[in-house]
């Protein structure tokens, strides 16, 4: 059966999962019913008034369950005379979770073939959303001969560190989530897609790129589109409202403009270096107030640990600034309040911050420019397009406080400058993010498509065995990685090339927002897990989530306050800076000559303290929890990426490094000048002292060992596992 020709395309839109229809939307029923089905039902809708389009049919699961209602089991469904929801039968006619679906895809891929014949026209376009609708897309697109569009939504290599990061075993994602299935077919989609929607560059890089079948040629970014109904500039009286009042009732002077943040009380999203900013700025406190909404609480020793620590470490900014009267920190808001928040702001001439260390997308940037509030952003990541599309405002290094305090000033000492922000905010969003924009720029993509002047040419493909990446390089950050850039340069070729086999664990000393500012400044990309504080912390890619079981695990017989109180005036010992200290982490400098690493030991015997004492580079030492340190931490990374330690390689530099390096894995030592802390290891199996330092070093072992091959240690008769 061939396609007629009447004018325009016919669109078939897949999204399987979740209960689908255009008006009163269950959002948020359970984690099926959310984000997606929004998006698919504005799309569906934007597309349909486009010019150039003929029909859009929205194609869903059918639902006859007593336990929801009706709408979901109609089988066709119109919105317009040219859009309509088509639901197709598919197993059990009850409502199923997504991760249940799967053995009913092939039943739903020959309905919806069926349905399609008994019509007297084929699709033009086949657009699945996630991974079950790219697996009966990609079906349908060889059965049909029609060319396959692809968004993700969220991809299932991604959503696995996320779990892992939850304290779920890859035995339970597996079980659970039947997250091999959904890889598996992510794979088939990407092999079979002409082209693959995605909202930024960083998705593309940070995520498509772990794929076998990744293709550059087929990703195309497109900003996603926007209601912004409840978004809109000033319109006179905010400055009035009790929000208002609520907003600034601890401020000395609330009359002047608000610079303003919002976000989750999470360590990602460095709003304490935004009052660190504020606070080293006399003319910054002279020109605004500081006005930062983060979540809400009641009593702060209520919340989880995560935000605890946040919570602190901003009132202690506060209070070690003397901010009190010029920063206003709110305990309560709703979500329906956030609109008018962002009118306050624009309204009082402010700038809306946002100073992530990572930020996926940023869509309260795009609310804050739908407001007429100018911004300033983190340059990584989302922000990046944003800004750059909508030109309203300027980006920053979160890890420069001093460019944070340059762009605020900037709008808030120029006023010519402000309005021209805002008013190109207020167009760049609708020009941009609008679903009209959405629409328009994806109608632009896919019509060479269909029209068949534009076709995917397929470089050859190497499919791996393994379905996860199955090793690992573990390397320290200074004197490992950093200190030669030119073999740095090449190790980074070397990593990216082995990208989807390999991946890449960076064990460090420093703290978090430390690690990834001397990664950002010597061009070392995110790794896949990011071990700090000497082991105290694990943080997962793409988005640095923190590990929430680790904690728990490593609080066992830790007592802080009494370690302070057993070193407080210990001779040739001396704390370390505030930032350098953490929860899990007491640090100090040591003087060798003075200080006795035995006496240290002792001490602790005597008071009865089980924790970890590790000295690095001669100078430094820290004392944490008994469970944790970089070996610990690695072995538990390791255990749940169910990755046997045979096949990670580590390389070290220094002694806060050995308990990584002895037992299973292969290992190498670093020729660099701190290596003698760790020449007892020169008899251990599976070491490799490097002739090269740095990077070169590293290398070095690699080769040695063959690692992105056999994997083995020459010395030994038979391969690692």
């Amino acid at each position: 059966m061939m396609n007629d020709h009447r004018t325009g395309l016919y669109i078939a839109l897949l999204s399987i999962h979740g209960l689908i229809r255009w008006e009163n939307l269950e959002l948020g029923r359970d984690a099926d019913t959310g984000g997606q089905t929004l998006y698919v039902v504005e799309f569906a809708q934007a597309l349909a008034k486009l010019p150039g389009v003929r029909q859009v049919d929205l194609i869903t699961r059918r639902v006859v369950d007593s336990d929801v209602s009706t709408d979901y089991a109609q089988a066709i469904a119109p919105v317009a005379d040219n859009c309509r929801i088509v639901r197709i039968h598919a197993g059990s006619e009850g409502y199923i979770p997504k991760e249940q679906l799967w053995d009913h895809l092939d039943v739903f891929a020959d309905n919806l073939a069926d349905f399609f014949h008994q019509q007297d026209t084929l699709p033009d376009i086949l657009h699945s959303h996630y991974a079950d609708a790219g697996y009966v897309g990609a079906h349908l697109a060889n059965l049909l001969e029609r060319p396959l569009i692809h968004t993700g939504h969220s991809l299932g290599r991604v959503k696995r560190n996320r779990f892992l990061a939850s304290d779920f075993t890859s035995q339970e994602i597996e079980e659970r989530f039947n997250m091999s299935r959904r890889i598996e077919a992510e794979e088939t989609t990407l092999a079979t897609a002409q082209r693959v929607i995605t909202s930024t560059h960083q998705e593309i890089e940070s995520q498509y790129e772990l794929y076998d079948y990744y293709q550059p040629e087929q990703m195309r970014v497109i900003p996603p589109g926007t209601d912004f109904k409840q978004f809109i500039p000033p319109t006179g009286g905010e400055l009035e409202t009790p929000l208002f009042a609520s907003l600034t009732q601890h401020l000395k002077n609330p009359g002047k403009p608000i610079v303003l943040a919002l976000s989750r009380p999470d360590k990602r999203k460095n709003i304490g270096a935004l009052i660190e900013a504020y606070g080293l700025s006399e003319e910054l406190q002279q020109r605004a107030n500081l006005v930062i909404v983060a979540g809400n609480r009641e009593d702060i020793d209520d919340l989880e640990e995560g935000a605890q620590e946040v919570f602190h470490h901003l009132l202690g900014t506060i209070d070690r600034y003397d901010l009190y009267g010029r920063v206003a920190m709110p305990k309560h808001h709703q979500r329906d309040e956030v609109p008018l928040i962002f009118r306050i702001a624009a309204a009082s001439g402010g700038v809306f911050v946002n100073p992530a260390l990572t930020e996926p997308f940023g869509l309260t940037l795009i609310e804050a420019a739908a407001s007429g509030l100018p911004v300033v952003a983190t340059e990584d990541g989302g922000p990046r397009d944003i800004i750059g599309n909508c030109r309203n405002g300027f980006l920053i290094d979160p890890f420069e406080s001093e460019t944070i305090t340059a762009a605020l000033l900037k709008l808030l000492g120029n006023p010519k400058l402000w309005q021209s922000c805002s008013k190109k905010g207020l167009l760049g969003v609708r020009k941009n993010y609008s679903w009209q924009a959405h629409a328009q720029r994806y109608l632009e993509v896919v019509k060479p498509i269909a029209q068949r002047s534009e076709w995917l040419e397929r470089k050859p493909v190497l499919r791996r065995s393994a379905l996860y990446r199955d090793r690992a390089i573990v390397s320290d950050l200074d004197q490992n990685l950093i200190g030669d850039p030119h073999s740095l340069r090449h190790l980074i070729d070397v990593l990216r090339k082995h990208r989807q086999s390999t991946l890449l664990i960076i064990a460090t000393g420093r703290r978090l927002d430390s690690a990834l500012k001397l990664m950002k400044t010597h061009g070392i990309a995110e790794p896949d897990v990011l071990i700090t504080s000497s082991g105290t912390e694990i943080y997962h890619a793409p988005e640095l989530i923190a590990d929430i079981a680790w904690p728990r695990h490593i609080n066992y017989q830790w007592s802080l306050p009494q370690l302070k109180e057993i070193f407080i005036n210990f001779p040739g010992l001396k704390l370390q800076p505030k930032q350098e200290q953490s929860r899990f982490k007491l640090s100090f400098y040591i003087d060798p000559e003075i200080a006795d690493i035995e006496a240290i030991t002792a001490l602790l015997h005597q008071h009865e303290q089980s924790v970890y004492v590790q000295i690095a580079f001669g100078q430094f030492l820290d004392i944490l929890p008994l469970r944790a340190s970089k070996g610990m931490a690695l072995r538990y990374v390791a255990d749940r990426l169910s990755l046997p330690l045979e096949a990670i390689f580590v390389a070290g530099g220094s002694g806060a490094d050995e308990d990584m390096m002895r037992g299973n894995p292969l290992a190498a030592v670093v020729a660099n000048r701190h290596h003698e802390e760790l020449s007892q290891l020169v008899d251990a199996e599976r070491i490799y002292f490097s002739t090269e330092a740095n990077a070169a070093g590293i290398l070095e072992a690699l080769d040695y060992y063959d690692f992105f091959n056999s994997c083995k240690d020459p010395r030994e008769g038979t391969p690692s596992p």
